[in-house]
């Protein structure tokens, strides 16, 4: 088992579960396996995080509480055994995707979860597969429907994971896809990583309108705005209003279609490398 280091507050913010809560699923359900320091203080450990948030996956999809219990359990358990590193389960995941094996896939990615940080399945899992798969595309070695396939179970996926993650008292992220741009992965694995680094975050999705998105920020007046589009086109088409938004607040741009020249034109600020590497380079 992991060291155990965190207190039940801890992992209540990081998890998106209230205490209360976490405390029934240990009650009831023995979800979690706590340490106690010579105190009597109770330790929860990395495994015990994995559980949690392979519970919420679970319940997002519609299972009983006992069930999703039953399942995080097993995933913890038959998880990275001998040591197994992230890569080394990514394979199943991959598989099943390409196979359009929902229940296989479903399972490698309980299993991915259960053992491993959300940014190290990201990191090792779910951005090397994605990139695959657009190259695979582009050299017609992967139809439209492996990627529709795949990318949907994967936004389900990561969605579950991100349930709550507006919760808290950190600074408030405000993410969008600006209108035209309809692929939000990158978007939604930029969000977690900024909840792991104790931001709230509001998602408005894929194809939100400018003015929409203004509107949120006037009621919310969020920290930064981020928008994210894999082309240039919709930033180019949005950037006057982008440029206004960015005259009141912090706005920032992310993904392959955002580029310097254009971030200075909207008077807002880049965030280079992929959604990791964005979401580090956010101020605090």
């Amino acid at each position: 088992m992991p060291d155990a280091t965190l207190r039940i507050g801890e992992l209540a913010r990081r998890s998106g579960v209230s205490a209360d809560l976490l405390r029934a699923w240990e009650r009831r359900y023995g979800l979690l396996e706590p340490t106690r320091t010579a105190a009597g203080y109770r330790l929860y450990s990395a495994d015990d995080e994995a559980r949690v948030r392979s519970m919420r996956a679970h319940l997002a999809d519609g299972l009983s509480a006992a069930e999703a219990a039953r399942l995080a359990r097993e995933a913890t358990a038959s998880a990275a055994p001998n040591g197994a590193a992230p890569a080394d389960l990514a394979g199943a995941l991959w598989s099943a995707l390409d196979s359009f094996d929902d229940a296989g896939a479903q399972a490698a990615f309980d299993r991915l979860v259960a053992a491993f940080s959300t940014e190290a399945v990201v990191e090792k899992a779910i951005l090397p597969y994605l990139r695959a798969l657009g190259d695979r595309w582009r050299d017609g070695d992967a139809s439209v429907a492996q990627e529709h396939f795949a990318t949907g179970l994967l936004r389900a996926r990561l969605l579950g994971l991100a349930r709550g993650w507006d919760r808290g008292a950190g600074p408030r992220a405000l993410l969008a896809c600006p209108p035209g741009e309809h692929h939000d992965l990158g978007l939604i694995i930029l969000g977690l990583a900024l909840r792991d680094r104790g931001w709230r975050v509001t998602f408005l999705g894929p194809d939100t309108p400018i003015e929409t998105l203004a509107a949120a920020a006037d009621q919310l007046a969020p920290d930064v705005v981020v928008l994210s589009s894999l082309a240039r086109e919709p930033l180019v088409a949005a950037e006057a209003e982008i440029a206004r938004m960015a005259s009141s607040r912090s706005v920032l741009l992310a993904g392959p279609g955002a580029d310097a020249e254009l971030a200075e034109r909207a008077r807002a600020r880049l965030l280079t490398g992929g959604p990791l590497d964005a979401a580090a380079g956010v101020p605090v």
